[in-house]
């Protein structure tokens, strides 16, 4: 039985008819206890709002006693936030011919292209890659 089929008198009625009185009652005592802790739950959350809506107010207050508006406060805090720029792609300083034949570039950074680490190995030095 659902949580749902709970909810349907219909339901309840014609699950109830096999069961006896005194589990009834147990399963009604388990629920309004059930009820009870879920309303203790409710009161604490709608507590903690109303605390935190007070404090909103008194630092609302506060900040307007000393003549500084909410707009301003939001406004130096964002623009202390730096936002990620994209660099620009570097320009190519080295050039080769691959395996294919075909013209390749490297800026010089990252990983050293194959074709350029035989050539280093075999005595040439980057300059001979210059484009």
């Amino acid at each position: 039985m659902s949580l749902i089929s709970l909810n349907n008198t219909r339901t309840l009625r014609a699950q109830a008819r096999d069961i006896e009185i005194d589990i009834l009652e147990e399963i009604l005592a388990k629920l309004r206890f059930i009820v009870k802790e879920k309303q203790g739950e409710q009161e604490k959350l709608e507590e903690q709002q109303r605390e935190k809506k007070a404090m909103i107010e008194k630092y609302r207050d506060i900040l307007a006693s000393e003549g500084i508006s909410i707009d301003e406060l939001t406004t130096l805090s964002q623009s202390g936030i730096k936002t990620k720029t994209k660099r620009h792609p570097r320009p190519a300083k080295y050039s080769f011919i691959d395996d294919k034949g075909q013209k390749k570039y490297w800026t010089g950074q990252g990983r050293t292209p194959i074709i350029i680490s035989r050539g280093l190995d075999s005595g040439k030095s980057l300059d001979d890659f210059l484009i």
